[in-house]
């Protein structure tokens, strides 16, 4: 395996700098995480000190003196999961293609965001269970937001390093079960990532909050996402058991 990081500077003010930051890598077959990330930071911003509660109150008292942006206050950082059942790998050749079909700038970024919530959206008769969560933060903690969308991917990479070997019963390359997982961290508190997988309509509801989301304001307002699914070999096949053991936050649709 080999890795290595690209970094390129953008000088608008003496007190603005534009970071942008894309990370590449390459995996030997046995690993299956396909990982297409940006971090953009607009600005250098000190956290203030603040307590650990993550109540509505508090998050409510915090928001009356932040800024209002395009949509809405604060940072979200967001996670959702789509486990699906594919009769073929016509899904995975699909977020390969789209992967690899745009680069790092803002604008790409958020168009392959809004490609894969696409694609999902059209494979709804293949969903089988789904889930979200999320957690906002005010401005002044925005390195916080960036910790925990740090946290949160890396849980859902070190899940995607496995094999999964088909039985005896399974045909390679065949049918198989598909979990995608998609990390973004968002500019305001108006993304919807509340109950996937609670209903097909709150999971639909979820995908398109995304999609258009991540497009407004040129793509500016998405500041990261990151992108995982399994399996990625063609000869893989993942269970319902496998799902149970390596997902177990997934709800049943």
């Amino acid at each position: 395996m080999f890795s290595f990081t690209i970094h390129s500077y953008l000088l608008l003010s003496p007190l603005v700098l534009l970071c942008f930051v894309t990370r590449v890598e390459s995996f030997s077959p046995s690993i299956y995480k396909s990982d297409t990330r940006i971090i953009r930071t607009t600005t250098t911003t000190t956290a203030s000190p603040s307590s650990s509660s993550s109540s509505s109150s508090r998050n409510l008292f915090d928001k009356l003196f932040e800024e209002e942006g395009p949509l809405g206050k604060g940072i979200t950082v967001g996670k959702f999961q789509l486990g699906l059942s594919c009769s073929d790998r016509s899904l995975i050749e699909t977020l390969e293609r789209e992967s690899n079909s745009y680069g790092s700038e803002p604008e790409e970024l958020s168009r392959l965001c809004n490609a894969v919530c696409l694609t999902l959206l059209r494979k709804q008769d293949d969903w089988i269970s789904a889930c979200s969560e999320s957690k906002w933060f005010s401005q002044n903690d925005a390195g916080k937001a960036e910790s925990l969308f740090n946290v949160w991917s890396n849980e859902e990479a070190s899940k995607f390093e496995k094999e999964y070997f088909p039985s005896k019963e399974s045909e390679k390359g065949g049918p198989t079960n598909v979990v995608v997982s998609l990390v973004v961290e968002i500019q305001g508190d108006e993304t919807n990532f509340s109950n996937a997988g609670f209903s097909r309509s709150a999971t639909k509801d979820v995908l398109t909050s995304i999609a258009s989301d991540c497009l407004v304001d040129d793509g500016y307002c998405l500041n990261a996402v990151e992108v995982f699914w399994t399996p990625g070999d063609r000869e893989e096949v993942l269970t319902k058991n496998d799902i149970i053991l390596d997902f177990p936050t997934l709800i049943d649709l």
